[in-house]
């Protein structure tokens, strides 16, 4: 019996290999170049997919005898680069406005007066008009618009204009008096009236927690609820349409975002890309725990909607003039930025959140800012003693150089996007001065230090477009190109490395590096095919590089036609 045994034992093990050899994929991508992020395995041609999940990656003669004719989809690469989907670690996504006044990338500020002109004419007396993006460092004076811009064309509607980072807003002559601001209202903490030094008037530009003075008197637009429901869900529909097109699978939003409307979206089938949603950090223990009770609904075992971390803000930014330095800014030697709260504050809000056991997020731009940051989640280590908490500092952008190996002692996650160093490289040595310059987007020293980077792009600060900041990572040099090595050229990354913090570390900030953020069996089935080959094209392609194939846990979700 114990021979007879042995010998079923023998026919049961020889009889589930064969069944396993024989496993067939319910989609192929064969003859590829597929870059895995998996450094146990790093190249294959091929990848199979069962569900929403890979089941094997290899050469094209391998993965082929996992085809079923007539039931497996087969994708032919045709030698086209394969990726992990991009993850967005920060991105402010939502619903996109039609009428929004899109000013990106604008040189001649005569054009805003157009725009608004244009934008005007379809509007209706005293309805709110709504812009922004605009950078006036890309302005031919590279000046600060004032409200004589728009007051113009603008006599009978309120007009809010925001800068590319948010941070600062121009609003015409209407909305300053609508909200009573004028030359004698003081400056709120934490913001800043900017008047005419001649005139001592507002000049139409309201920084940080001055935007919230802002009182519009705006006119209901004439829209039924259920008009202004379908503008909004045809917005959602937008936004997925731009982030699957980029090959953009999933997106960490900062602070607050629907989760109702991302679960319908999921319900209906018709959510494209994975989603974190997080809320605005806090100290009140009561709402904490409603937090908590939402993280349960959303829980980080999951893998399409999720609770995300708390978000808080520590400053403003570089080109605003608003980031929190510990010396003052080289262009206006009596500001040091400005602090979105006092330290103490930061400090016990971190705290209170960390010992509910939440991952905290905050937004620091200048060297004080960051430091002030890492100051907090040490304390909170030191109170509530050290767990994997994986908290995040949001934007990383100016660093004091004792600093840097600071992020991987305490296991803080530099989250960066590579698009505002060449958005902002071309003030920031004006504004802090070379030195300082040397902290700046310090992506190699960070790495070098062991620290783990999370991508993203800030969308829609900057573009949302990944291919901007692979450009950003691996060139440090203007969009339109620029001679030489680029702007420290010490801290690039290669194309390889650049991927990688855009997927699998962008994964590890979220916790999901178990099964997100390489194409590796066993792992969620987001995939990019894109039309170039992004590690060894010249880089002036690499911001002309398309997406062929956007392919989100499984399903292909967007297919170029090429």
């Amino acid at each position: 019996m114990k021979k007879l045994s042995i010998t079923l034992s023998v026919f049961v093990m020889i009889l589930t290999t064969a069944c396993n050899s024989k496993e067939k994929a319910d989609l192929v991508i064969i003859n590829g170049k597929v870059l895995t992020i998996d450094e146990a395995n790093p190249e294959a041609e091929a990848v199979a997919i069962k569900g929403e999940i890979i089941i094997a990656t290899g050469t094209t003669k391998k993965i082929s005898g996992m085809i079923e004719k007539g039931v497996t989809k087969v994708i032919d690469a045709r030698g086209r680069l394969v990726i992990p989907g991009f993850n967005d670690a920060h991105v402010h996504f939502g619903p996109l406005d039609p009428d929004y006044i899109e000013l990106r990338y604008t040189t001649d500020p005569s054009v805003i007066t157009e725009k608004v002109k244009q934008q005007i004419a379809r509007s209706r007396p005293g309805e709110l008009i709504r812009g922004g993006h605009w950078e006036h460092e890309m302005f031919i004076d590279k000046k600060w618009p004032t409200r004589e811009l728009i007051d113009m064309v603008s006599p009978d509607n309120p007009v809010i204009l925001s800068r590319a980072d948010g941070h600062s807003a121009l609003v015409n002559s209407y909305v300053l008096e609508k909200s009573g601001i004028t030359g004698d209202t003081p400056d709120p903490f934490g913001g800043e009236i900017w008047k005419d030094p001649a005139t001592g008037e507002p000049t139409g530009i309201l920084k940080e927690t001055a935007q919230r003075l802002i009182r519009t008197g705006a006119v209901n637009v004439r829209r039924t609820p259920e008009e202004e429901a379908e503008r909004v869900w045809q917005g959602y529909l937008m936004a997925l349409k731009e982030a699957r097109e980029l090959g953009v699978t999933s997106i960490q939003i900062p602070g607050n975002a629907d989760f109702e409307m991302y679960e319908r979206l999921y319900n209906e089938g018709l959510l494209t890309s994975r989603i974190d949603i997080g809320k605005s950090l806090t100290e009140d223990t009561a709402l904490l725990a409603e937090y908590s009770e939402l993280m349960k609904k959303y829980p980080k075992s999951g893998n399409w909607i999720r609770f995300g971390y708390l978000k808080a803000f520590i400053d403003g930014t570089i080109g605003s003039g608003t980031a929190l330095m510990f010396e003052p800014f080289a262009d206006n030697p009596e500001s040091t930025g400005l602090a979105m709260m006092p330290y103490d504050k930061l400090e016990s809000m971190v705290i209170t959140a960390d010992r509910f056991g939440f991952q905290i997020g905050v937004h620091s731009i200048g060297d004080k800012g960051n430091n002030w940051t890492l100051n907090a989640y040490e304390k909170a280590q030191q109170v509530n003693g050290k767990r994997d908490s994986r908290h995040r500092d949001e934007h990383t952008q100016t660093l004091q150089l004792s600093d840097i190996p600071r992020f991987a002692k305490l296991g803080v996650i530099p989250s960066m996007q590579p698009t505002h160093c060449i958005t902002d490289k071309r003030f920031y040595e004006k504004r802090v001065g070379i030195e300082r310059c040397k902290g700046a987007y310090a992506w190699r020293s960070l790495i070098d230090e062991g620290s783990i980077l999370a991508f993203g792009t800030d969308y829609q600060v900057e573009p949302l477009n990944p291919m901007e900041g692979l450009y950003a990572a691996v060139t440090r040099k203007d969009r339109l190109g620029e001679e030489g090595d680029g702007w420290f050229p010490e801290q690039k990354l290669t194309m390889e490395e650049a991927i990688k913090y855009y997927t699998l570390g962008s994964a590890y900030a979220q916790f999901m590096e178990d099964r997100k953020g390489m194409i590796k069996k066993g792992y969620l089935a987001d995939i990019v095919i894109t039309d170039r080959d992004l590690p060894v094209v010249p880089e002036t392609e690499i911001m002309k590089t398309k997406v062929d194939y956007t392919i989100v846990g499984g399903n292909v979700v967007y297919d170029s036609g090429k």
